[in-house]
């Protein structure tokens, strides 16, 4: 019969083994999850400006994502004052840690695109709710700081097929482009989706059929977001970098 003593050695070495196993696995698969997870969130970037790309993403592999981002988009940090942050990357800024904090105190992430002409795009971040959990876009704008080029959208839980469409279904992101963020007052109002159909051409986009709330979360997201980005957005219409 096994001692006590004898269990817990057998108990010890076998954990210490499972231990220095996972951690190997860890080691070895890092890297790998890493440059996955930078190429996803690139792609979920670029998406926002794909009409603006050299060719379409779904035909450049995962390197030639890495190779474009590294040559055409500028990274940036801001604050609350559209100030720049130094000793900040954007691709490292976590958005949905940033708002954990008191709104004066948060950074903002700042994507800048430039065509083969040398065009520049901002792409602005944003996080909001929808009916279930966490909604996000991405934006681009024009050098105008007014005109929207082109959005991305992701969720984590909205439902399949009604919600979820916000990702899934290119017509509801392909509605945004040319839309404006200012009205004619110069009142930042973004975009508006709206159930019943388009009544104002610069500034609503039909609703998803059976999303409402989600629709509402996307809305809300936009105004608040972008109202976040306002203090940049005014200093780049004025000429400042």
């Amino acid at each position: 019969m096994n001692s006590t003593g004898y269990i817990l050695r057998f108990v010890l070495t076998m954990t210490t083994l499972a231990a220095v196993l996972l951690a190997g696995m860890l080691y070895i698969t890092e890297p790998a999850a890493l440059k996955a997870e930078a190429v996803f969130n690139k792609r979920a970037i670029l998406t926002a400006v794909e009409k603006k790309l050299p060719k379409p993403l779904k035909e450049m592999s995962d390197q030639e994502v890495l190779d474009l981002f590294e040559d055409r988009v500028d990274q940036h940090a801001l604050n609350m004052k559209g100030e720049e942050v130094q000793g900040r990357v954007a691709e490292q800024i976590k958005l949905e840690q940033e708002k954990k904090k008191p709104e004066a105190d948060r950074v903002l992430p700042l994507f800048i695109y430039k065509d083969d002409q040398g065009n520049p795009y901002y792409i602005l971040s944003v996080r909001g709710s929808g009916l279930w959990d966490e909604i996000w876009g991405s934006i681009a704008v024009e050098a105008d700081m007014n005109t929207i080029a082109g959005v991305s959208f992701d969720h984590k839980a909205e439902t399949p097929g009604l919600g979820a469409e916000i990702k899934d279904n290119p017509g509801f992101p392909a509605q945004f482009v040319s839309k404006k963020l200012y009205n004619d007052e110069g009142e930042l109002v973004a975009v508006n989706v709206r159930k019943g159909g388009v009544a104002d051409a610069d500034h609503d986009v039909d609703a998803i059929s059976g999303a409402t709330i989600t629709g509402n979360g996307v809305t809300e997201m936009l105004r608040r977001g972008l109202k976040y980005y306002e203090p940049y957005i005014k200093k780049i219409q004025a000429g400042g970098k």
